[in-house]
C-alpha cells in the first residue's frame, strides 16, 4: 500500500511542478509533508533532508561564494572585461562565455550571471550589440562551467552526497572534470560558430521598454476646483475612471513615494502619473488638473530630478518573487515606484499592483539611488542599467579568495570531505570578518535549501518502499536487450526530459536511487549513470524556465520562448549524443 501511495504522491508532485501553481520550494515541502502525513515516512525520515550532507554542504558553499562576491574582487575585473569586449562582437562573446564558465565552476552560477548581466548590457549599449546576442550564451556557458567541479552546481553536490547514502563512494572535486570539459568544448564550439547565426540579432528592445514607459509619464497639478480634493487616491476619478497609476506626490516641497491608497488628494499637490498617451490626451479635458508644461510645474520638475528610472531584474531567490507589489506594500516599504514589468515576454504598464512577480521579471523602477542600492544590497534586485563598479576591499578580498582556494584544494587532495572543507570555509569567512553573521545568512539561497530538503524525501520514499528497485527492474527488463551504453543514453535523455518538466533537484532526487538500483541489477558500475544524471540535470537549454540562469537572461535579452527552443534544442541533442560516448569513456561500466 505504501508503494502505491508513494507513486501517487510523486505523480501529484510532478503535476504541481509542471503546472507551477506554487513556487518550487513550496511544492517540495508539500511533497515531504504528504509523505509524513500518509505514514510513508516517519517525521525523522521526512525532515532528514534538512540535515542531509548535501543540504548542509550547499548552505556552506553559498556562504563561501557570498564572501568572495561581497569582497568585490570579481567586480575589479569589470572594466577590463568591458574594455576587451568592446573590441568586436566575437571577442565579447568569447570573453563573457569564458569568464562565465570559469567562475561558475567554483562559485554559484546564478551569482556569476547576476554579476555579468549589467556588465554585458553596458557593453551592448556602448557597442550597439543587441543584448540577445550575448545574454543567452552567458547563461549557457555558466551551465557548462557548473558541471566541471563537484561544487559547480547544487545538483552535483546533491547527487554525490545522495549516492554516498546508498553505499557509493563520493565523487572527488575534479573527478568528472575531464568529461565535463569535453562537453564544454563541444558546447562552446556550438555557441561560437552557430550562435552568431541562430541568435536573434535585432532584440535590443530593452531601450524601447524604457522609452515607451517614459512617454507614459507626466505630472498633474491639483487646482483648487478639482473634484478629487479630499478624496482617497483609490477613489479618485484618476484611478477609477482613467485607470491611472499615481507614482508619487509632491506636497509642500516634500516628495512622497511611500503613500498608500487611502492618502487623500489635496489642493496644490503635484502628482507624477503613468498612463497611455490616449489617456493623457483625455486628461487635458479634466477640470481641476493642469498637465505638465505649465509654469506651476517648474518647481516639480526640479524636485523630481533626484528620482531616476532604473532597469532591474528579480534574481533567483529574491524575496520579491511570488508576491505582488500590493502584498508587500512596495511603494511605502522601499520609497520607489514600479512603472513597468516585463514578464515572460509580455510588457505590462497597467494594473501593476496585483501582478505576481516572478524570478527573472524585469522591472522599470522610479526611485532614488540610495533606495535602489538598498534593494540590491538585500539581493532583492539586480540593477541592469547604469552599471557602476564596486570598490574592491582587499582586506576582505584576499582572505576570501584564499579561503575559497583552500576549500577546493582540501577536498581535491582528499584532505577532508567537501562537507567539512565547506563548513570550515564558511566559518572562516565569518571569523576573519569577511562576512558578518547576518550577511552570511543573507548569502544563503534558502529557497534552494528548502527545495533540496523537500525533494530528498522523494528519493527516500522510493528507496524505503522498494519503488526504486521496482522501476529499475522494469527499466532493466525493458532495455535488457540493449547494451549498457544504450541504457546510459536512454537514462540521460529521460533525466533531461524530467529536468525540463520539473526541476533539476527533483529530477536528481528521483533518478539517483533508480539508477543505483539499475546498475546493481545489471552488475555494472553506478558511476557512469550518476554522472549522466548530473550532466543531464545541469545541461538543460531548451526553455527559459529549465534553469535559473536561463530565467535571469530571458527578459533583459528580450527573448521569446521559441528562441530557447530553436537554439537550445539542437544543443541539448548534440550534448546528449556526445555524453553517451564521452561518459562511458571516462567512467567504464
Amino acid at each position: 500500500m505504501d508503494l502505491i501511495i508513494t507513486f501517487v504522491i510523486i505523480l501529484f508532485g510532478v503535476f504541481l511542478f509542471v503546472k507551477d501553481y506554487f513556487s518550487i520550494d513550496t511544492t517540495s515541502i508539500l511533497i515531504m509533508a504528504l509523505f509524513i502525513i500518509a505514514g510513508v515516512l516517519s517525521p525523522e525520515e521526512g525532515f532528514s533532508g534538512f540535515n542531509h550532507p548535501a543540504t548542509i554542504t550547499l548552505g556552506c558553499i553559498f556562504v563561501v561564494s557570498g564572501g568572495i562576491f561581497s569582497s568585490g574582487i570579481l567586480d575589479g575585473l569589470s572594466y577590463k572585461i568591458i574594455k576587451l569586449a568592446k573590441i568586436h562582437y566575437s571577442i565579447a562573446l568569447i570573453v563573457f562565455c569564458s569568464i562565465s564558465g570559469l567562475f561558475s565552476a567554483f562559485v554559484n552560477d546564478t551569482a556569476v550571471v547576476a554579476l555579468l548581466l549589467p556588465i554585458a548590457l553596458t557593453v551592448c549599449k556602448e557597442t550597439k550589440i543587441a543584448p540577445s546576442m550575448l545574454l543567452m550564451p552567458i547563461s549557457f556557458a555558466a551551465l557548462f562551467g557548473g558541471t566541471c567541479t563537484l561544487i559547480g552546481t547544487s545538483t552535483n553536490i546533491l547527487v554525490s552526497s545522495y549516492a554516498k547514502k546508498y553505499g557509493v563512494e563520493e565523487f572527488g572535486m575534479f573527478e568528472f572534470s575531464t568529461a565535463a570539459l569535453c562537453l564544454l568544448a563541444i558546447g562552446f564550439a556550438y555557441i561560437f560558430v552557430l550562435g552568431p547565426i541562430l541568435l536573434p540579432k535585432s532584440r535590443g528592445a530593452n531601450q524601447e521598454f524604457t522609452r515607451k514607459a517614459e512617454t507614459y509619464i507626466t505630472e498633474l497639478y491639483v487646482d483648487k476646483n478639482c473634484k478629487d480634493i479630499g478624496v482617497p487616491i483609490e477613489n479618485t476619478m484618476l484611478v477609477k475612471d482613467f485607470n491611472v497609476n499615481i507614482l508619487s506626490i509632491l506636497r509642500n516641497d516634500i516628495l512622497k513615494h511611500n503613500f498608500d491608497v487611502n492618502t487623500k488628494v489635496l489642493e496644490g499637490d503635484i502628482l507624477k502619473i503613468i498612463a497611455p498617451p490616449e489617456t493623457l490626451s483625455r486628461l487635458l479635458d479634466i477640470e481641476g488638473y493642469s498637465v505638465k508644461g505649465s509654469k506651476r510645474m517648474k518647481k516639480a520638475e526640479d524636485k523630481y530630478q533626484t528620482f531616476t528610472l532604473y532597469e532591474v531584474i528579480i534574481p533567483f531567490g529574491s524575496g520579491l518573487s511570488e508576491n505582488s507589489l500590493k502584498q508587500i506594500n512596495f511603494r511605502r516599504q522601499y520609497n520607489s515606484s514600479v512603472i513597468a514589468i516585463r514578464q515572460r515576454g509580455e510588457v505590462k504598464y497597467h494594473k501593476l499592483n496585483n501582478v505576481i512577480l516572478k524570478e527573472g521579471d524585469m522591472l522599470l523602477m522610479l526611485g532614488e539611488e540610495a533606495e535602489i542600492n538598498n534593494l540590491e544590497s538585500h539581493n532583492l534586485i539586480v540593477r541592469l542599467s547604469e552599471y557602476k563598479k564596486k570598490n574592491t576591499n582587499y582586506k576582505k578580498a584576499i582572505p576570501a579568495v584564499l579561503i575559497g582556494i583552500g576549500v577546493v584544494l582540501a577536498a581535491a587532495v582528499n584532505l577532508t570531505s567537501i562537507l567539512i572543507s565547506a563548513m570550515v570555509g564558511a566559518l572562516l569567512m565569518i571569523l576573519l570578518g569577511v562576512l558578518k553573521p547576518i550577511e552570511a545568512y543573507k548569502t544563503v539561497e534558502w529557497k534552494v535549501i528548502f527545495m533540496m530538503a523537500g525533494v530528498l524525501s522523494m528519493g527516500t520514499a522510493l528507496e524505503k518502499t522498494g519503488g526504486a528497485t521496482l522501476i529499475a527492474n522494469f527499466i532493466q527488463d525493458t532495455l535488457g536487450q540493449y547494451s549498457a551504453h544504450i541504457t546510459l543514453s536512454i537514462i540521460y535523455l529521460f533525466t533531461l526530459i524530467c529536468t525540463n518538466l520539473i526541476s533539476s533537484k527533483a529530477a536528481a532526487a528521483l533518478m539517483v536511487p533508480i539508477v543505483i538500483s539499475l546498475a546493481q541489477g545489471m552488475q555494472i558500475s553506478e558511476r557512469p549513470f550518476l554522472v549522466a544524471v548530473m550532466f543531464a540535470c545541469s545541461l538543460t537549454f531548451m526553455t527559459p524556465m529549465s534553469y535559473p540562469t536561463n530565467t535571469m537572461v530571458y527578459a533583459p535579452g528580450n527573448y521569446k520562448f521559441t528562441d530557447f527552443l530553436k537554439i537550445g534544442t539542437p544543443l541539448n541533442i548534440l550534448i546528449w549524443l556526445a555524453a553517451s560516448f564521452i561518459i562511458p569513456y571516462f567512467f567504464p561500466f
